[in-house]
């Protein structure tokens, strides 16, 4: 029986070192991201935009350099939205590797205190 040399289709070494440095640079990127999410905080609540569970998607796009954030906040009408948001912004935007930064504000999923960490449960004194 003869194979189908369109169904079986090897990459080449330098494509396959091409993945791997992709995959690596967006998992060091996504680690950084993450980092510096972590030092965002909502000025009413003592705890992380990360840890709170506001951010819904971080996404690296290696070819393009850039980095894609969806967030949201706890109250779609939070007094200090322009300034999280402008946080956020200028943390992203020194994340070493991405030139652009792709930040949207989402209201879908609603927010609900579910999506935080056990540490911001534990932090706000809800365990």
């Amino acid at each position: 029986m003869e194979e189908n040399k369109d169904e079986k289709q090897v990459a080449a070494p330098e494509e396959i070192k091409r993945i791997e440095a992709d995959s690596e640079e967006e998992m060091r990127v996504t680690e950084k991201t993450i980092e510096m999410l972590r030092t965002v905080f909502d000025p009413e609540i003592p705890v992380n935009v990360y840890d709170l569970g506001l951010i819904y998607k971080i996404d690296y796009d290696v070819e393009s350099k850039t980095l894609h954030v969806d967030m949201t906040l706890t109250a779609p009408g939070c007094p200090a939205a322009d300034f999280i948001m402008e946080d956020v912004r200028q943390k992203l935007l020194s994340v070493e590797g991405p030139e652009k930064v792709d930040l949207r504000l989402v209201f879908e999923p609603v927010w609900t205190q579910d999506m935080m960490s056990e540490e911001a449960k534990l932090e706000l004194g809800f365990l």
